[in-house]
């Protein structure tokens, strides 16, 4: 497949500034990466704003591309542009500043040093509508990943300064091409970038240092969390990295649809059915709230739509200090079927003079399109 201009790629005029150039890399890597992106063709794409960066963010790469195009790194190198190679590209800064190192990016994207200590990856988990709404204590059971107790999360015994980098992490190479010789930085592949190795690889988690364990926490969810909102839990996730804390454990609450209630963000709507005789003559009907039921005077002449508010009677939200309202919404009824003695009552009621109301100004309105 035909490569893309990098600019295009970026989404940035050739003029753009090196400000420029970050800023979009910065939007389109959070909008792609696979860790928030789950759609087919994610990672090709964020490897491919990898690529243009690792480009028109040095001065130098940028000068050549801009003169030669891909060309410019055409060689037999391996990776990058059909030549070079960015893998030893130091992108952790960036995706430090733009998604928190709880989201531990590592060597596989790209930073120059896998060493660095990074916090563990986050857990979603899922909650009911009830828990949400009404606040509870929540027995949560998961499995997790932790540092090996017998390596203390190395992965081995015996450590040694690595051979091969010398304990830098990384190994630096020469790729010719027919504009010139480049040097190029790669995490070192005898010890991934950590800069030791081990004699003895540990026999309880077979040289990874971390190993899964099941565990059940107990989580309090305050009242009023809504679809969506996520509840962060210190250094209960997965075990971070080369000594680093261990990640958040994120709740994600999903409300369930209830039978009767509707949810608009603290507000809760409630349809009240009536019959034709309560709409028209008005009536106190005896309503649920979430705080225990309460009786709520229907005036006469009430239309099927007409709310009412409850003020306070909404959704006690513990996170934003905030206690939403309830609405009566009413809903006239329609009865499909009538006694004769209903019929009759019915027709007479037809016979009512509706005189300067909606009804006889709409008849009007008719006649005068005839």
């Amino acid at each position: 497949m035909e490569k893309r201009d990098y600019y295009e790629v970026l989404g940035v005029d050739k003029n753009a500034s090196a400000d420029e150039i970050k800023r979009a890399f910065r939007k389109l890597a959070k909008q792609y990466h696979p860790d928030v992106n789950k759609s087919a063709d994610a990672e090709e794409k964020f490897k491919e704003l990898q690529e243009a960066y690792a480009v028109l963010s040095d001065e130098n790469r940028r000068k050549q591309y801009d003169q030669f195009g891909h060309a410019a790194f055409s060689g037999g190198g391996a990776g990058g542009a059909e030549g070079y190679d960015f893998s030893g590209f130091d992108f952790s800064d960036i995706f430090d500043n733009l998604f928190g190192s709880s989201f531990g990016f590592g060597s596989s994207f790209g930073s120059s040093r896998s060493n660095r200590t990074t916090r563990g990856s986050d857990r979603l988990i899922k909650l009911d509508f009830e828990e949400a709404v009404y606040g509870c204590k929540q027995e949560i059971n998961l499995d997790v990943v932790e540092n090996c107790s017998a390596c203390d999360g190395k992965g081995g015994t015996g450590e040694e300064t690595c051979e091969n980098c010398h304990g830098s992490g990384t190994i630096t190479t020469q790729q010719t091409t027919m504009f010139g010789s480049f040097l190029s930085k790669t995490t070192c592949p005898s010890c991934n970038g950590n800069g030791v190795t081990y004699k003895h690889t540990c026999s309880t988690c077979h040289g990874k240092g971390k190993i899964k364990k099941n565990k059940t926490i107990s989580v309090t969810v305050p009242s009023g969390v809504d679809s969506g909102d996520r509840l962060r839990i210190a250094g209960k996730g997965n075990a971070g990295t080369n000594g680093g804390p261990n990640g958040d454990l994120y709740l994600e609450f999903l409300v369930e649809e209830h039978d009767f209630y509707v949810r608009n963000h603290d507000d809760i709507y409630l349809e009240i059915p009536l019959t034709i005789v309560e709409a028209t003559l008005g009536c106190k009907k005896e309503i649920p709230t979430l705080d225990g039921n309460i009786r709520l005077t229907i005036p006469a002449g009430t239309n099927d739509g007409d709310k009412h508010r409850i003020k306070g009677r909404g959704i006690n939200n513990e996170h934003e200090r905030h206690k939403g309202d309830m609405y009566a919404v009413m809903k006239v009824l329609i009865p499909k079927k009538l006694t004769k003695e209903q019929k009759q009552l019915f027709e007479k009621l037809s016979k009512t003079d509706f005189k300067d109301s909606l009804i006889d100004k709409f008849d009007r309105f008719v006649k005068r399109n005839v």
